[in-house]
């Protein structure tokens, strides 16, 4: 049984200042081909870090966003254009390139804060102006297996590719969590209680799949109108931590100070046997998308279990401290992180997958 919210202990939780790029292996890039997420792409990663200058951008009070806005020779950018376009058509549209001479770029903006250094990408239809994002990232394996997980896992679809060293991602809507909590979460309108809810669960999934460092400008707040309220989803947006780091609590968004706010509202609104519950509810869920995607998600933990996406400190002190948390010596026979994501599901949702195995009248895997 998982301990709740309370008696928080916020010091020194701070994953790694920098978390090294793990290469993409020839077994996931083979499970990548075989269910659609390798594809040959028109411009790749290294094609627009040929910047010939950029401009800090600001937003619209003045301040820095840590993005910039590119600009490129004009020999390449016939090329880096037609290519973003295509790309974008790939992403949404299986490649069919349809309606793309109605697209253009309106802008690239470039991140050198944090791992993965993206670009973002702005499409625009000519006719109307409407704009939507994607982002084109260096491809690490951690931040592969990361979206996968959470493709087959977390009630969130997720859209991507990959070709070589280019990872290409959709933009996942929502207010960042940092604004969210600046400027939202304490508004007459906002319910609390729901908000409240939806982070045990965001907790709970983040715990049970080993995805970490989820502070809040690593996260969305997704903000659906109801019948007479509002209805939230937590989503994350950066999978570069996936199963990294040694610290348990690491994996626990709870535990993170820039997320207090909400751990706030969870003690203010929620009594222990209410958020047992909804931890109940969370894995439960959890279990059935495990149940539903069972070859899939066996394939990939396979492949992730020989994989290197950590080091041999971090291993064993991850292990260690869930084994000492669960009080079970499983944990300490595991020998990579995939392993240790494999042992983690099964504690966290034996349980649940009994049940539904039993009432679908078969066995678990």
């Amino acid at each position: 049984m998982y301990k709740p919210f309370f008696h928080q202990n916020f010091a020194d939780n701070k994953p790694s200042k920098r978390k090294p790029m793990f290469p993409v292996n020839d077994e996931l890039r083979g499970y990548l081909k075989t269910h659609g997420r390798e594809v040959q792409l028109p411009v790749t990663y290294n094609d627009l870090m040929r910047i010939t200058y950029s401009i800090p951008l600001k937003d619209k009070n003045g301040v820095d966003t840590h993005w910039e806005t590119t600009i490129y020779d004009l020999r390449e950018w016939d090329y880096i254009r037609e290519g973003l376009v295509k790309i974008y058509a790939i992403l949404k549209t299986e490649g069919d390139y349809t309606f793309i001479n109605q697209l253009d770029v309106a802008r690239i903006d470039y991140c050198g804060f944090g791992n993965s250094n993206p670009f973002r990408i702005r499409i625009v239809n000519k006719y109307n102006d409407n704009y939507d994002h994607y982002y084109i990232k260096k491809a690490d394996a951690s931040r592969l297996y990361g979206l996968e997980l959470e493709h087959l896992l977390s009630p969130n679809r997720i859209t991507f590719i990959s070709s070589g060293d280019t990872l290409v991602e959709e933009h996942i809507p929502g207010i960042p969590g940092d604004l969210f909590i600046k400027d939202h979460l304490y508004r007459s309108d906002t319910n609390q209680v729901r908000l409240a809810k939806e982070f045990v669960k965001f907790n709970e999934r983040c715990f049970v799949r080993l995805l970490g460092d989820m502070r809040s400008y690593n996260f969305v707040v997704d903000v659906t109108p109801d019948v007479e309220d509002y209805q939230y989803r937590i989503r994350a947006i950066d999978f570069d931590q996936q199963s990294y780091e040694g610290r348990k609590n690491l994996y626990l968004p709870q535990f993170f100070k820039e997320n207090r706010s909400l751990v706030d509202i969870c003690q203010k609104h929620l009594n222990q046997e209410s958020i047992l519950q909804y931890q109940m509810e969370e894995r439960t869920i959890m279990a059935f998308r495990v149940a539903s995607t069972r070859h899939r998600l066996m394939e990939l933990l396979n492949i992730m279990s020989r994989d290197n996406i950590s080091y041999p400190d971090k291993l064993l002190q991850l292990k260690t401290e869930l084994g000492e948390y669960f009080q079970s010596a499983h944990f300490f026979k595991c020998k990579s992180m995939g392993q240790l994501v494999k042992r983690q599901m099964k504690q966290t949702l034996q349980k649940n997958l009994l049940l539904i195995n039993k009432s679908l009248g078969r066995f678990s895997d």
